[in-house]
């Protein structure tokens, strides 16, 4: 196993590194066939009016397969038994539903309902972008199905994941929904009856001789 730890707003002593070295040999030690690289980054904020200040995440690469967890907690040895027991929790539950996959027949492909997005999704509230971009990330996208995309989703430790659908060769966002259930945003495929997609990545539809074009509107998937 490939232990890589960095901090942010911390030096990582030795005693520091010592410890998570073994909390995490700990937390792979059923799963090490598996687990190729561990990614630990301990940061602290420096906010004094925020009471959890000390974060431990932790990125597990397992067969191709991303397993995310991260904990908040006053102190930082205590984020690190936390995430390290959820790390556990998530390999645990990858590699049973692994498992269950091979040892199953395929199951048949999930057809979720179909509803445009609203136009107004913001409502009253008026429109911002962030400050500054703070983080960069970057990661290989591989084709999956939506099961595939599903599972990754909880191994991940977020509320969204972004994937490449394997059917449509187009990039979809699945997230938790707030009343319950997974949803998925993808762009709403082009009709060859109403128009084409031109190379400006706009619909464009044909109305009496003339050409109209427009966004692409996104689609939402209700997996509930």
């Amino acid at each position: 196993m490939k232990l890589l730890i960095q901090g942010n707003n911390i030096e990582v002593t030795e005693s520091i590194h010592n410890y998570v070295q073994q909390k995490l040999a700990k937390a792979v030690k059923h799963f090490q066939h598996i687990t190729t690289t561990v990614d630990v980054h301990l940061s602290v904020a420096r906010n004094p009016r925020i009471s959890k200040s000390h974060q431990a995440e932790v990125t597990v690469h397992a067969n191709g397969t991303v397993i995310r967890a991260q904990e908040l907690s006053e102190d930082l040895y205590a984020s690190i038994d936390l995430v390290a027991d959820k790390i556990t929790r998530q390999l645990r539950k990858y590699k049973e539903k692994h498992l269950h996959k091979t040892h199953t027949q395929a199951k048949t492909g999930l057809r979720p309902e179909e509803q445009l997005v609203e136009q107004d999704l913001i409502g009253d509230r008026e429109p911002a972008l962030p400050g500054e971009v703070v983080r960069m990330k970057y990661f290989t996208m591989p084709p999956m199905s939506i099961e595939e995309a599903l599972l990754q989703l909880e191994l991940v430790d977020h509320d969204f994941f972004v994937f490449q659908n394997r059917d449509t060769g187009e990039i979809n966002v699945m997230y938790h929904r707030n009343h319950g259930g997974v949803g998925v945003i993808a762009p709403h495929p082009a009709h060859p009856n109403n128009g084409h997609q031109n190379g400006n990545g706009l619909h464009t539809n044909h109305l009496n001789g003339h050409s109209k074009a427009k966004p692409l509107e996104p689609v939402v998937r209700s997996l509930s």
